[in-house]
């Protein structure tokens, strides 16, 4: 079991619940402000699209304007996935759940669990996550989904990053990442699936989430190092991600050896 924090100083000891505030809280509470006072033109007024889906779907509705938030869903309202007659976009490709909170965000400018400002000690943590009477139901936080293909359990803010990069939420992705960040006691293949997953579903280019992964396997190399599933995972191969370790690595080594050589000048 992998019991490492992401960042051990966000843990939370006691279980007093002390004030909060929401991430984003003015952003919200501007959006609150419009739906409360709607100009002509704002999201209640706008028309009401319906949206199919997943493979066995489910159906949503939103707003155009507020879908209109995503580039994504600007140009799909106008191209091939949309049925104009019926204002309908059809998304077969897209988890159900994931979409869920992608919606939420988009309405709320967050998604469950919601991400709350611990002012006494002065750092974020996630809704419900230390609160001993929450069990089950809306109150456990549960950090990871399962969707169709990936042979398991992938961490659910990777997937939200990865459909946030499909639709060209980039403040959504930095919120997605910076849950993450609060999560622990996850699994070595949860993680080392979830990377995989981010890597299949990211470009090239992406400077964050990979590179999140990458830190976090070196940072805690004594427990993936004595790991059996990561021994297969990089025996399988298959993904650039094991490269890019192999480089991180280099990097690391390299990094101790300049500040040894600036103590004691000598060369590996």
């Amino acid at each position: 079991m992998f019991k490492r924090s992401f960042h051990s100083k966000d843990r939370a000891g006691k279980s007093v619940r002390p004030s909060k505030r929401s991430f984003r809280e003015d952003q919200k509470l501007k959006l609150q402000q419009k739906l409360d006072s709607p100009p002509v033109g704002s999201t209640l007024t706008s028309p009401i699209i319906t949206l199919v889906v997943g493979q066995e779907p489910r159906i949503f509705a939103a707003h155009e304007d507020v879908l209109s938030l995503s580039p994504f869903f600007t140009a799909a309202l106008r191209g091939q996935f949309y049925e104009s007659a019926t204002k309908r976009v059809a998304l077969p490709d897209e988890d159900p759940q994931v979409f869920s909170c992608v919606l939420e965000y988009l309405y709320k400018g967050d998604y469950y669990p919601r991400l709350l400002f611990n002012k006494r000690r002065a750092s974020f943590e996630l809704e419900d996550a230390q609160d001993p009477h929450n069990i089950g139901g809306c109150g456990s936080v549960e950090s990871t989904v399962h969707i169709s293909g990936a042979g398991g359990a992938l961490l659910k803010d990777t997937v939200i990053y990865c459909a946030a990069e499909r639709y060209g939420l980039d403040e959504l992705k930095r919120l997605a990442l910076r849950k993450q960040g609060l999560q622990s006691g996850i699994t070595v293949d949860v993680i080392l699936r979830s990377a995989r997953f981010a890597y299949d579903n990211t470009p090239d280019s992406d400077s964050k989430l990979r590179a999140h992964y990458l830190a976090l396997i070196i940072r805690s190399r004594k427990t993936f190092k004595r790991s059996g599933t990561m021994q297969m995972e990089m025996e399988i191969g298959g993904s650039k991600l094991f490269f890019d370790l192999f480089v991180a690595m280099c990097n690391h080594v390299d990094d101790i050896v300049d500040i040894g050589n600036n103590r004691s000048p000598k060369t590996i």
